[in-house]
């Protein structure tokens, strides 16, 4: 080999490491996925839609196949979507993502059967109008989740029974749930659920979760629920984070205090907003909306470089804090494939251009992503 075309070997290698660095820290090692990444961890999941599943965005489904093992759906199990008529079922969609995630050898979380939102009002009257007693809507409640739960059973692994019933204040929240059954819908929800398929993991979801006083009323209400012989298989901490929150102790507190209910702690929903919050809202109830103006929308046309690497250290510290506790947390779940099709962009200002996950509107992989599998390879 001659001098001149070993050193072209050499810069050639070289630029090659260089592109992958954060990957790899030499030539020979060769880039990974995150499910391969982050095996011996936990499981590496993404929300797909009902547009997914139609066929009409491929590049993140080849993204879906390539680099997770889990999906949820993010609207196709909501009542309103998969129970929209007291007498209609719409299973469609999500007998085509059963299809699909069977094939590709993907875990399913179903998300979610119980929810304030996205249930459609119809659910809580009578065929007259008149508003439901707290018999009828337990049967009508039961109904629901024996149909939806026992058709997918042993094919879904686990459900988000569920979703966001505690208030800000750390008060159960009075939806219409709890204002005609009473509290214990919760209680109802889960055994309902399983009693429709044992073998599937059970989960309580919500947001704001790594706040102390949503934290201290999660755990009230899962150590009443286990006192009363109710089993809950796992914590959902919805991720809907920023830049500035949480700070890492309360995230590490919030953990903690799950982990020690003795059950799985789940990361779910992530997706972190690099945009200013001029509200300090931190939460994810879709009833808050707020105006767009330049303040809160800096950067329509990308997101500057500095912005990359400031998202790529935020994720990087919050993955170095789910690494810790790799024994505890079995799944985290992104909101969303690619940048162009987070909620985010509509939520909480609509029209807003957000940059919030790990692949970028061309559905390439942004430093965030590098960083994030960063904090494993280099163990």
């Amino acid at each position: 080999m001659n001098s001149k075309f070993s050193i072209h070997a050499l810069l050639k290698c070289a630029t090659i490491c260089l592109t992958t660095v954060l990957i790899s820290t030499s030539c020979s090692k060769q880039p990974t996925t995150l499910k391969d990444a982050f095996q011996n961890y936990y499981l590496f999941g993404t929300a797909i839609n009902v547009r997914h599943i139609r066929g009409k965005l491929p590049e993140d489904m080849a993204i879906v196949m390539r680099e997770f093992n889990t999906i949820t759906p993010e609207n196709m199990l909501k009542w309103e979507k998969v129970h929209p008529e007291p007498d209609r079922f719409n299973f469609g969609p999500v007998d085509s993502m059963m299809a699909f995630a069977e094939k590709n050898g993907l875990h399913v979380i179903g998300h979610t059967l119980i929810w304030h939102s996205q249930t459609p009002g119809w659910v809580f009257k009578y065929d007259d109008g008149e508003p439901a007693t707290r018999e009828f809507l337990l049967q009508r409640m039961k109904h629901h989740i024996e149909t939806v739960v026992d058709r997918y059973k042993g094919r879904i692994l686990g459900w988000d029974v569920v979703n966001e019933a505690i208030d800000d204040n750390g008060e159960l929240r009075n939806s219409k749930w709890r204002e005609i059954i009473g509290d214990d819908y919760i209680q109802k929800a889960f055994e309902y659920a399983r009693a429709a398929d044992p073998d599937a993991q059970l989960y309580y979801n919500d947001y704001d979760m790594w706040k102390p006083v949503k934290r201290n009323a999660v755990v009230k209400l899962v150590s009443e629920l286990q006192a009363q012989g109710v089993k809950v298989d796992g914590i959902g901490l919805q991720g809907h984070w920023g830049m500035d929150y949480p700070i890492i102790s309360l995230g590490d507190s919030a953990i903690a205090a799950y982990a020690a209910l003795g059950v799985n702690v789940l990361i779910t929903e992530l997706d972190i907003s690099p945009l200013p919050n001029p509200w300090a809202f931190t939460g994810a109830d879709i009833s808050k909306r707020f105006q767009l103006t330049d303040e809160t929308n800096p950067w329509p046309n990308g997101l500057p470089d500095s912005m990359q690497t400031a998202l790529a250290d935020r994720y990087a510290e919050l993955f170095e804090l789910f690494n810790k506790y790799d024994k505890n947390i079995s799944r985290v779940t992104f909101w969303g494939v690619s940048d162009g099709m987070s909620w985010l962009n509509n939520y909480p200002i609509r029209g807003r251009t957000n940059y919030p996950l790990l692949f970028d509107r061309n559905h390439q992989p942004k430093r965030a992503y590098y960083a994030v599998l960063n904090t494993v390879l280099n163990k």
